[in-house]
């Protein structure tokens, strides 16, 4: 058993409960795959802390009662904070990297890095993965991906490739993209994600990050309700009023939701949250 799975503040019982993996517990890519798509399957994305004005905590022992034992998710530092502990009790190497989102941004410049992902060394492969069950949106990886341009991945119905970008620093820049279909069978173009170096970073550059998303009056993260819920056959998003359903044969479906009580109903039965005390979904 390793250090970290001895640790007081972190269950790696509980989380492999919450997510529903029962695979062996060893450091090989049929692990890396399988926790990976049973976290993204299992845990929401939201952002509720912000909402009531305050960056959620990222202590180990705060993100097993709230994701673990409570009916909460979270955001990106939560989920892969928990992801990381997992996976480092399996004996995997695990390095945090922070990205540039460039979904709706001009260029991978004009957006900070707040978004947070691993890099993972499995035993044996001759690549590292980038693995993240804490993208928001419904271009997210569900199982991660060889470090590696030139490929395209298919995982859980979802296309991705990794390409690299030009740029002036001194490391290699990366982009995620995701395959949007289109209306005819071939059709639809690839969509950049977020952009990352592979540059280390320390859990001191997560915590200045969550609390600027946490807190700040511009973060786009503190103004509205912003959840999703990836299953099976569907995805779940709900942006302030605006609920919306994708179905795994691209069929969409949106409604905008009117009644506080209305809301609170499909956080709590939809995405399997329970809304925080003193928090008003629509303001």
């Amino acid at each position: 058993m390793s250090e970290t799975e001895q640790t007081p503040t972190y269950d790696l019982d509980a989380y492999l409960d919450r997510i529903g993996w029962k695979g062996e517990r060893r450091a090989d890519l049929e692990t890396l795959r399988g926790v990976h798509l049973a976290h993204a399957l299992s845990l929401p994305f939201e952002n509720l802390d912000p909402v009531l004005g305050r960056a959620p905590s990222l202590a180990p022992a705060d993100l097993m009662a709230k994701m673990i034992h409570g009916r909460r998710g979270g955001y990106c530092y939560e989920h892969n904070t928990l992801l990381r502990l997992a996976l480092e009790a399996f004996g995997f190497r695990v390095t945090p990297l922070a990205a540039r989102v460039v979904v709706g941004a001009a260029t991978p410049e004009s957006r900070p890095r707040t978004h947070a992902m691993l890099r993972v060394e499995v035993p044996g492969e001759p690549l590292p993965y980038l693995a993240d069950v804490g993208f928001g949106a419904p271009g997210a990886l569900l199982l991660p991906v060889p470090l590696v341009t030139g490929t395209e991945f298919e995982g859980a119905g979802r296309r991705h490739r990794l390409v690299r970008l030009p740029h002036d620093g001194p490391l290699e820049l990366w982009e995620l993209q995701v395959h949007e279909a289109g209306g005819g069978a071939g059709d639809g173009n690839w969509a950049g994600q977020y952009a990352f170096t592979l540059e280390p970073f320390a859990a001191t550059d997560f915590e200045v990050f969550n609390w600027f998303v946490g807190t700040h009056p511009r973060s786009p993260f503190t103004s509205r309700p912003y959840l999703q819920r990836t299953t099976a056959d569907r995805h779940l998003a709900l942006d302030g009023a605006r609920f919306t359903e994708t179905r795994a044969d691209g069929t969409v479906t949106e409604h905008t939701l009117t009644e506080e009580a209305e809301a609170r109903r499909v956080v709590t039965e939809e995405f399997g949250i329970e809304v925080p005390e003193g928090l008003r979904l629509l303001g």
